[in-house]
């Protein structure tokens, strides 16, 4: 069980479930718990598109922050510096490390998908684990668990239109 959310860490090879999933007897529960099984089975099977992921994840976690700390300092070198055309260069490449997140959430969607519709689904029918017409129900919540990347990208997206709105003031 875990705090931190529900997700399969490649790493350790471990499903991690909040509590309420983890014991969960829900149509909800028993999705996610479905979904993050089928992420451990693409790992198993050696699905590249999640080893691509981690890799990309792994390598743009620390150019994301990098780039956040770009943008805060960038005013500050152009004020240093006297020349604005410095703080303009490093206002642009920080927007450019923070638009890397919102590549990374959509590269991440195929993976997700085959994780809720070739993993998961099949194996919830096969398995008899839902009552009948809890289907559609299930086919909706891991609908929801793939396109939470799709709302991430979105949202790093937003997160640039907001440094571009606080850095032109």
């Amino acid at each position: 069980m875990t705090t931190d959310g529900d997700h399969y860490d490649p790493k350790t090879r471990m499903v991690r479930l909040q509590a309420e999933n983890f014991d969960g007897r829900s149509v909800t529960a028993v999705a996610i718990a479905a979904h993050e099984v089928g992420h451990a089975l693409q790992d198993h099977r050696g699905y590249k598109p999640l080893r691509y992921r981690t890799n990309l994840v792994k390598a743009t976690q620390k150019f994301e922050k990098l780039g956040a700390a770009i943008l805060m300092a960038s005013p500050f070198i152009g004020m240093i510096t006297r020349a604005p055309s410095a703080g303009i260069l490093m206002f642009l490449g920080g927007l450019a490390s923070l638009g890397t997140a919102a590549l990374v959430h959509m590269a991440t969607l195929p993976t997700e998908l085959d994780a809720s519709f070739a993993r998961a689904m099949p194996m919830l029918e096969k398995g008899e684990v839902l009552l009948p017409g809890d289907e559609p129900h299930a086919r909706r919540l891991l609908t929801a668990a793939a396109f939470t990347y799709v709302a991430a990208s979105l949202m790093s997206l937003l997160n640039i239109a907001r440094w571009w709105a606080i850095l032109r003031r």
